[in-house]
């Protein structure tokens, strides 16, 4: 079976995912390509082949020439997209974050479970890289002992003039929330934000540091730094009881010139994580064509849990106190 596939949004993610839709799933087409400017989905759509672009994303999810559809359009259309996929009776895989708040989380939730079966892949892909999956596996087989503490920071070069420290919270945290909630397999309970004395908190870019406590007892501590100008950094380290590990990112090549040797940050997060985005949406054509959540993959449950986070973090920085974040029990209907 051919999955025709539908990307919604043809800037830099779309672009790229509309890349390994077309050169790295066997078994899935590009049939459109959906943009508001038909000259950015046309420039998409000839690099990659896809046999048509459109403008309108509600009449592209409706087409019955596409199987499957997958969102990265702006992050306030999230929802409605998403909605919109359910009641076609059409797997989505949506770019975090599900939504920016976490109402129309639980309406994407309610709309699923209506539904009765799972529609929602929410692309957390550092769940699908090798890095990150080896620090899991070596926690869930015990050669770690109990995890203790988990230290995360994320660095990118610049940010744009508008990027406040709320929205390093919003935009660039939520990766951070995810994936460590999933190495962990816990839920958070309280978060505490913080930015250094004596920095410009209005400055694009401006770092913010945040500390959550979790309900299985530890503690997680983030560190987001959007204008660290060296290049693209993203390290962590996992310390258990009877040891630690740290996350390697791939290098392909040490430079040794001028009595020096270095290696090369990339400009973005796109290189760092190319394996991972390819393997999450390896993952979700399986899914499109079995009906079969992959069992890494995060759902809309955990999309709602990170924008719930998020909320709870925006909250502990502007009123400068810990913030308890709602706990509830996940659904019968997203155990799996």
């Amino acid at each position: 079976m051919t999955v025709r596939i539908a990307v919604i949004g043809a800037g830099i993610m779309g672009a790229d995912h509309a890349r390994i839709i077309a050169g790295d799933l066997p078994g899935a087409v590009l049939q459109v390509v959906c943009d508001a400017s038909p000259e950015r989905a046309r420039m998409v759509a000839e690099e990659c082949g896809a046999r048509d672009i459109a403008t309108d994303p509600l009449a592209t999810i409706a087409r019955s020439d596409v199987d499957a559809v997958l969102i990265a359009s702006p992050d306030e259309t999230h929802a409605a997209l998403t909605l919109a996929a359910i009641r076609a009776g059409k797997p989505v895989l949506c770019e975090k974050p599900l939504a920016p708040n976490s109402a129309d989380c639980l309406r994407v939730i309610e709309a699923e479970m209506r539904a009765g079966r799972p529609f929602v892949q929410v692309g957390f892909m550092r769940r699908f890289d090798p890095s990150y999956a080896e620090m899991k596996a070596l926690l869930d087989d015990g050669t770690l002992g109990r995890a203790v503490l988990m230290h995360n920071f994320h660095r990118n070069v610049s940010a744009p003039a508008n990027f406040t420290g709320l929205m390093a919270i919003t935009n660039s945290a939520p990766h951070e929330f995810d994936v460590a909630r999933f190495v962990l397999d816990t839920d958070y309970t309280s978060i505490s934000a913080f930015q250094p004395a004596g920095v410009d908190a209005s400055r694009a870019g401006a770092p913010v540091f945040m500390v959550l406590e979790t309900a299985g007892g530890q503690l997680v501590n983030i560190e987001v730094n959007n204008t660290a100008a060296y290049g693209y950094d993203v390290r962590g380290e996992l310390v258990g009881e009877k040891g630690s590990v740290f996350l390697n990112a791939p290098v392909h090549a040490r430079i040794n010139v001028g009595l020096k040797s270095l290696e090369r940050y990339a400009p973005d997060w796109r290189p760092r994580f190319a394996e991972a985005y390819r393997l999450q949406n390896k993952a979700w054509l399986r899914f499109v064509e079995t009906g079969m959540p992959w069992p890494v993959a995060a759902n809309a449950w955990d999309g709602y849990r990170a924008t719930l986070t998020a909320e709870a973090g925006v909250k502990a920085l502007s009123n400068g106190a810990r913030a308890v974040i709602e706990r509830a029990e996940r659904p019968a209907f997203y155990r799996h």
